[in-house]
């Protein structure tokens, strides 16, 4: 016995593949995505398209400096609060 279709298919919220078919198409699409994607350069690499790499090299360059910077800072701070007399 057949499920009857709702008219408007937006009607029913709870319909739901059944697992077997939401896993199949899981899997057809993951290989799909993974056969056209770019190799990651390592492990846990996330792929993104050649067009964002200039975009990355100067946001990694700018993330690197303002840690560096950071650290400096800290440490200058670090160094004066040493030197400052002990409170009474």
């Amino acid at each position: 016995m057949r499920t009857p279709m709702p008219s408007d298919l937006h009607e029913n919220h709870d319909a739901a593949l059944p697992e077997p078919v939401r896993e199949h198409l899981g899997k057809e699409l993951r290989s799909a995505y993974n056969a056209e994607a770019d190799k990651p350069d390592y492990l846990g690499d996330p792929v993104l398209p050649a067009e964002f790499t200039p975009q990355l090299r100067r946001l990694e360059s700018r993330l690197k400096a303002h840690d560096t910077g950071r650290e400096a800072v800290e440490d200058v701070v670090n160094n004066i609060l040493r030197e400052l007399p002990p409170k009474p």
